[in-house]
């Protein structure tokens, strides 16, 4: 089976070439985000860099993440020079173009070497899963669609993910993975997510006497906690006046922002206003209060603050408490038993329960459950029973991002064809548990990708055909978002019972 499929090479080489083909494709207002950040960490002193407010696109991510802008910069200079005036807004020349979108294939590098090391730590018999689950995420269209359309450097973060959590695996080099995460975390702050997962299984694995939780190494301790302490001190010390620590907490943590970041973001906050939108008509006849000040909002959802006509407000405390509760979950059974599968389950399940209870979340992160599930989806077939929802809905949800014309053949095709071969493939090669398969599961799974075809001919041409260009136009993002959210939401549970029972 494994000679089925092409090397991570040859994948790497093909989808390059293609890649390139799409540098005049579509660009969001993320590309004009990380053009002002070159700008910024070029033109100004480290001291201003969080102060900066010029654009409206503020520099709003750990400091790692401006040095390596910064060093970006040093290059792009050579490039085109204008494209690093702070002042130069919207500038998008096609050197500034081509020269970003190298920068996001060329440090998608990381990625490659990063599966190349996960499938080289993967026992001979399991091989060929790895390599499967390898090249699925290498091709992800969910990367496809947000780092080579959209623009990010979500490949080149997710590498570092991933190698951070091939380190684990061995208890040699588990300081390693440590490291690397605390790196991760002043490069990209949505890995906070995964924090509670790391800080469990390093701590049992590593801090703690496998044999006894009374006896700790004390070494192993020492070692990281000071490694830990020095990659954040190299991070934020440049930044170590009270004030500036404070600025730095408000560009990377702005709380004042609503509930919903999207409509789309398919989380149970998209149920919940979905259900809201729902139950506006009945409101009159089931006797319930009107926040009038939400249906004067058509858009109620899209962006900005989300205010419910019928249901209860939710709060930020709401949130934090419901994400903590369904992290602790998986946490203790990590905690019991701190295996490697347990761990890479346990930030699965963590993504999870921060993408569907968290405050202000971004559709892109359910990149944050799949990459990590990718790695044990074809650990056994009830593992992929509960892959198969979330592969599909975590892609949906983030069509909306790429609303043009001109890209919807290309979001629409290339994530079918991923779909048809990286899920009838796993399918095949998924090893079958000793027990029963999960029956009920499989039957959501198959209905579920069955309904993804007539929601996308709704959403792309009938809805258009029928209401026109400017009715109803939160219809469309209403429906995609709550069919997602009922693909991570069964996905979910479904994952939770296989990771419990397993």
């Amino acid at each position: 089976m494994a000679d089925f499929y092409p090397s991570l090479t040859q994948c790497a080489i093909v989808a390059t070439a293609f890649k390139i083909l799409l540098f005049p494709a579509y660009k969001s207002t993320d590309f004009e985000v990380h053009r002002n950040w070159l700008a910024i960490t070029h033109s100004l002193p480290v001291q201003e860099w969080y102060y900066e407010k010029t654009s409206e696109w503020t520099l709003d991510y750990p400091p790692f993440f401006a040095a390596f802008e910064w060093a970006l910069s040093q290059l792009a200079h050579y490039v085109d020079p204008a494209m690093l005036d702070v002042k130069n807004l919207n500038y998008d020349s096609w050197q500034t173009v081509y020269f970003q979108r190298a920068t996001v294939i060329v440090t998608e590098l990381v990625l490659y070497f990063a599966l190349s090391r996960f499938i080289k730590s993967v026992p001979q018999p399991n091989k060929h899963l790895a390599h499967a689950a390898s090249l699925s995420i290498f091709l992800s269209p969910g990367l496809f669609i947000i780092d080579h359309i959209h623009f990010q450097y979500n490949g080149f973060l997710y590498g570092i993910l991933i190698l951070s959590i091939v380190w684990a695996r061995k208890q040699s080099t588990l300081l390693y993975s440590g490291i690397t995460f605390a790196v991760l975390l002043c490069l990209k702050h949505i890995y906070l997510y995964l924090a509670l997962a790391y800080f469990v299984y390093l701590l049992r694995a590593y801090c703690l006497d496998p044999k006894s939780v009374f006896r700790p190494r004390i070494f192993n301790i020492i070692k990281l906690g000071v490694s830990v302490v020095t990659v954040f001190g190299v991070a934020f010390g440049p930044f170590a006046s009270w004030g500036q620590l404070l600025q730095l907490k408000d560009r990377l943590f702005p709380f004042s922002r609503g509930l919903c970041h999207a409509y789309w973001a398919p989380n149970v906050w998209a149920m919940y206003s979905f259900a809201d939108r729902v139950l506006i008509p009945f409101a009159p006849k089931l006797g319930l209060p009107l926040n009038q000040e939400a249906l004067s909002s058509v858009t109620r959802g899209l962006v900005g603050d989300t205010s419910f006509a019928i249901l209860p407000e939710v709060s930020k405390e709401h949130t934090f408490a419901l994400t903590f509760l369904f992290q602790l979950l998986p946490l203790t059974k990590l905690w019991l038993r701190p295996t490697w599968d347990n761990f890479v389950g346990a930030l699965t399940l963590c993504g999870y329960a921060s993408f569907l209870f968290g405050w202000h979340v971004h559709e892109k992160a359910i990149l944050l459950i799949i990459i990590p599930f990718s790695l044990i989806a074809l650990k056994d077939r009830r593992y992929f029973s509960a892959f198969r929802p979330i592969a599909v809905a975590g892609h949906v949800s983030l069509f909306p991002l790429l609303f043009t014309a001109a890209e919807f053949p290309l979001k629409t095709i290339y994530t079918l064809l991923w779909l048809i071969l990286f899920l009838f493939v796993f399918d095949a090669i998924a090893p079958v548990p000793e027990r029963r398969r999960t029956f009920l599961l499989d039957r959501f799974s198959l209905l579920y990708i069955t309904v993804a075809i007539p929601l996308l001919v709704y959403t792309s041409l009938v809805h258009q055909l029928v209401f026109g260009l400017d009715r109803l136009q939160f219809l469309p993002l209403m429906f995609t978002s709550a069919y997602s959210a009922l693909g991570v939401v069964g996905s979910w549970v479904g994952f939770m019972v296989v990771y419990f029972t397993s």
